[in-house]
């Protein structure tokens, strides 16, 4: 399974926190395969190729792009632009903070947990290796959630959870409603075509049960 990253404005405050990202885990995207989403950049944009280089320079491994825009010259050196089922772009949203958000320690030492009080809304990646990350609202399609250790979502996970991703293969992910893109595990995924379709809406926890992923209902 493939990694996605969607780029979006301002470029520089992105691939600076992916560089954060990438200095916090310099072997995250080792061997991973990556397809980037364009879609939430605007046609204008001068130099597509050009960015897509500066993610190859950083050791991004690319298979692939989806939204690109048919005007921009070069995408097709990084493969065959992949479909997008159909699907519109993102509207462009620049913020006024980077939406890569990630943890630090602001005090006392560095936490093992991370709690997240608001929805995860489409584009924004929450990225916390050091243990546990628990969303108190909804996991929105397009958004992800990264983290060391267990995933707990007390609303509609329908974005991307990617628990143990420091090589934790006892993490879990948990989620008061399953409509989810992709459940990762220690690399171990299931996207949304592999999910028994009897689960889906359900309260659910996933877990490895050694290279398989298990699923099953939390009520």
């Amino acid at each position: 399974m493939a990694l996605v990253l969607a780029p979006e404005l301002p470029l520089g405050e992105w691939l600076a926190a992916l560089d954060a990202q990438i200095d916090r885990s310099p072997s995250f995207f080792e061997g991973r395969p990556v397809v980037v989403d364009l879609a939430g950049l605007p046609r204008e944009l001068p130099d597509a190729a050009g960015l897509l280089q500066e993610l190859e320079r950083r050791g991004i491994h690319i298979i692939g792009t989806e939204g690109a825009h048919p005007s921009w010259q070069g995408i097709e050196a990084w493969g065959r632009p992949l479909p997008n089922a159909g699907k519109p772009g993102r509207p462009i949203e620049v913020p006024d903070e980077p939406r890569d958000t990630s943890a630090a320690a602001d005090h006392g030492g560095e936490p093992n947990s991370l709690v997240i009080e608001e929805p995860v809304r489409s584009g924004q990646s929450i990225v916390f290796e050091r243990g546990d990350v628990t969303v108190l609202g909804s996991v929105a399609s397009g958004a992800e959630v990264m983290a060391g250790g267990s995933i707990h979502i007390y609303g509609t996970l329908r974005g991307r959870a990617i628990a143990g991703i420091a090589g934790n293969g006892r993490a879990r992910v948990f989620c008061r409603k399953l409509q989810a893109e992709l459940v990762a595990i220690d690399g171990v995924y299931q996207t949304a075509d592999d999910m028994p379709s009897a689960l889906i809406g359900r309260p659910v926890q996933a877990w490895l049960d050694g290279e398989q992923m298990k699923m099953t209902a939390l009520d």
